[in-house]
């Protein structure tokens, strides 16, 4: 069994187990709030989220990126979830988080009996304080999926990629935020229909190779993006822009080559 499917496995059994309820001051077993449950679940399938730092949302999304995550906010259709995998996790990194558990269900650990974040008795004493349901949209800011060493990849720190049968360029660019013309410069391909089973390509940048553009008036950020050939889920990450709809003229942008 694979990470995702470990992570995926507890959290719905966690849901299905009334003995954990919903609850922020004792929040690390046996009761959870929406984030110390999904980093329970990584942590506990092998991936060390909550041992590099993970502690609540405002967090997540930077540490889980460092440990094999992929940022695909930009694939995915919020308004319904299409475009989500098993084991996706999802994250408003202001209030909530929940994960992706397929056939358009969530599980989340959601509030306490007195519809509460704190005060409750211990346990779930709805049978809905940590449950299953259908797929909404919280808002959420941020989908973030993991690169499977069991099964979606080859490695835990989410820098490269071994090549499988069926794979083409662009649908592994999608996968992990990136664009085409990246993968080809990153891994000297020249055409980009020419990639071999067993190949393995690196997935990110050299962080060393650093340029900044300086934001002129009438720009946004997805001409920015098609000019330099990145995404713009990267130019926002690259740059901590929450709003990709808000950038001022003089703002000086990180760009990773």
């Amino acid at each position: 069994m694979g990470k995702i499917e470990k992570a995926t496995t507890w959290m719905i059994n966690l849901a299905n187990d009334n003995s954990h309820g919903y609850d922020q001051t004792h929040r690390w077993g046996p009761n959870y709030d929406c984030s110390s449950a999904v980093i329970t679940a990584w942590e506990t399938a092998g991936v060390p989220v909550k041992s590099r730092g993970a502690t609540y949302t405002g967090n997540m999304k930077s540490v889980f990126l460092k440990c094999g995550f992929s940022d695909i906010t930009s694939s995915i259709r919020l308004s319904n979830g299409s475009g989500l995998k098993r084991g996706d996790v999802l994250l408003n990194t202001s209030s909530h988080t929940a994960m992706f558990i397929g056939n358009g269900q969530i599980v989340h650990a959601s509030i306490n009996e007195n519809n509460r974040t704190t005060g409750g008795k211990s346990g779930d004493q709805t049978g809905r304080e940590i449950c299953i349901r259908s797929y909404y949209n919280k808002p959420w800011n941020c989908i973030l999926r993991y690169n499977d060493g069991g099964g979606n990849n080859n490695n835990t720190d989410g820098t490269t990629y071994t090549v499988k049968s069926g794979d083409v360029l662009s649908k592994i660019a999608t996968r992990f935020g990136v664009s085409v013309a990246q993968l080809q410069k990153w891994n000297n391909i020249s055409n980009p229909n020419l990639i071999y089973v067993g190949q393995v390509l690196k997935i990110k940048g050299d962080s060393s190779k650093v340029t900044t553009y300086t934001v002129k008036r009438g720009d946004v950020l997805s001409k920015i993006a098609t000019r330099f050939g990145v995404s713009v889920a990267q130019l926002q990450k690259w740059n901590n822009i929450s709003n990709p709809n808000l950038i001022y003229v003089g703002q000086v942008l990180k760009i990773y080559l």
